[in-house]
């Protein structure tokens, strides 16, 4: 499968004001965009083609991807505007750079080593039109499936199984491009109603879980500290916590996990515990901030627990 459509066009809104200034998917993680992290994850499945939504900061993707590709794989950005068309609607809006091929739909907010070839597998030895990602644990067991017969049976009970569901959702899912005879081009639509429709009608809706490797959903500030510690903890950081080009005095007390980005200073007399500081940041002398994410260009003063600046 060489097609991925890679959602960015995301609002953000528990991470404000950190998506103030990025898109959700742009936010650094090790001083890298989060939606890098998914390229990688893809290319080394076999994708070489990406397709990305943009809706809010656009000029971001612009700013971050300035020749269209990653590595040496394409990147085809589609802006949604004036209204964000969810994730239904964003499938459709994209299907002439899908080129009706079957293609692998990557929620650009989560960050995750799980491995894909047992999705492709699945999805091309089972036939399905669509082929979800599971887990069995999770915060959000929505998904309720049939290992006998690898197929979804419900959503959140809303077929009226009597099921809440059992499995989460990775965001992670396969599609054949018949997928675009269920949507509607032009309208704001979730995925989730597709789904249920597809149950309804016999469609095969299937799934695999896969409970290898990690897997985050970076929507909250609390998750995007977490996952940075994890990172670490693990030693797959792909970057030291200290960027080559920051600046930080010897007089400055750094405590727990500190990632600083490129070009931030820490001055001296400065405290920092489990912080991250995105490039160009900047720590005054006597501040004293603790698991506190500073936003580029900030110059951040005072003392500060658990906030963005």
């Amino acid at each position: 499968m060489q097609k991925a459509f890679v959602l960015g066009a995301g609002l953000g809104e528990r991470l404000r004001p950190l998506t103030a200034q990025l898109p959700k998917p742009l936010i650094p993680v090790f001083h890298q965009p989060l939606i890098t992290y998914a390229f990688d994850h893809l290319l080394a499945a076999g994708v070489t083609d990406f397709v990305v939504n943009t809706h809010h900061i656009p000029e971001a993707y612009a700013q971050a991807f300035p020749e269209g590709r990653h590595r040496a794989a394409p990147i085809a950005f589609r802006n949604e505007s004036p209204v964000r068309l969810e994730t239904a609607g964003g499938i459709a809006n994209v299907r002439d750079l899908l080129a009706d091929q079957p293609f692998i739909v990557y929620n650009g907010d989560i960050l995750t080593d799980l491995p894909l070839q047992p999705l492709l597998k699945e999805h091309q030895e089972k036939g399905n039109l669509v082929t979800l990602v599971l887990r069995s644990s999770g915060p959000a067991l929505h998904i309720s499936y049939d290992e006998t017969t690898g197929l979804v049976t419900d959503i959140r009970n809303k077929l009226g199984t009597g099921r809440e569901g059992e499995y989460l959702f990775t965001g992670i899912y396969a599609c054949q491009p018949e997928i675009h005879e269920w949507l509607t081009p032009g309208k704001v639509e979730s995925v989730i109603p597709i789904f249920l429709r597809m149950i309804q009608e016999g469609a095969r809706l299937g799934a695999v879980v896969i409970d290898e490797g990690h897997w985050w959903d970076l929507g909250s500030r609390a998750a995007y500290l977490e996952a940075h510690q994890a990172l670490h903890q693990l030693g797959t950081a792909p970057a030291p916590a200290i960027h080559p080009t920051a600046q930080v005095s010897p007089q400055a007390v750094l405590l727990g996990l500190n990632v600083i980005g490129a070009g931030a200073v820490v001055e001296a007399g400065a405290v920092l515990e489990d912080c991250i500081l995105w490039p160009e940041s900047t720590i005054t002398t006597g501040a004293h901030l603790k698991q506190c994410i500073i936003r580029k260009g900030i110059r951040a003063e005072g003392q500060h627990t658990g906030v963005d600046l």
